[in-house]
């Protein structure tokens, strides 16, 4: 069990596996952000049902998921640059290695994770915190939404967030794949097809939401 922790190939199966799981949970986040697209009341409704108790629970194995993914991803870096340089992935052969997110995967990840802690503020600080500390879940989560995003200055730093997240997940997501042994060269296509989808997907749903969130807020739109 110990060898899965401190061996070069368990910390890349650990990154791998916590990455994917973060990926899911991006999709379930798209999901119920995307239904303020649809109203205020779906949206509202979403809120709620990701305040459920049973919901709540997961928020620790989410954060647990984070911190090993940015743990691990730190880890791995270091050993990369002690035994490959500035090669920082192992991959098949250097074509894969050619565009600017497979070089950038640790820049990319601080980025992430810094406006992270901001968005925290946003949302998980007003919404979710108090419900740890005992008090109820009170709030108009379409108002809030709309509160963050009045100012354009937000929206244009979450959407580069939005763009650094998706250079990550895109290339994360076949990267996990290949680590974990599905790496031919007829899955390898596959696996590359299907990150860009699903990074695209979420990517797109979120920057949706935030223009969106700040034409309504501004009176530019009413829908």
């Amino acid at each position: 069990m110990a060898n899965i922790f401190t061996s070069s190939i368990g910390k890349k199966l650990i990154m791998s596996v916590s990455g994917l799981f973060l990926i899911v949970f991006m999709c379930v986040h798209a999901f119920v952000n995307g239904l303020s697209l649809i109203s205020n009341e779906a949206f509202n409704a979403g809120c709620e049902f990701m305040a459920l108790p049973i919901i709540s629970v997961m928020v620790p194995v989410l954060a647990a998921g984070f911190v090993v993914h940015i743990v691990y991803a730190f880890v791995l870096n270091c050993m990369n640059y002690k035994a490959r340089g500035t090669q920082r992935y192992a991959v098949p052969n250097k074509a894969q290695t050619d565009d600017w997110a497979s070089k950038n995967m640790l820049v990319l990840g601080i980025i992430v994770l810094g406006v992270l802690g901001f968005h925290l503020t946003h949302f998980w600080a007003k919404m979710q915190l108090p419900m740890f500390l005992g008090q109820e879940y009170t709030h108009d989560g379409a108002a809030l939404l709309h509160q963050t995003f009045k100012q354009w200055w937000v929206v244009a730093l979450y959407i580069v967030w939005f763009v650094a997240l998706w250079l990550h997940m895109n290339h994360g997501f076949w990267s996990a794949f290949h680590t974990l042994g599905l790496n031919n060269n007829i899955w390898m296509k596959r696996w590359k097809v299907a990150g860009i989808f699903v990074s695209s997907v979420i990517v797109l749903v979120f920057i949706a939401v935030a223009v969106k969130g700040y034409l309504v807020a501004n009176g530019i739109c009413c829908c």
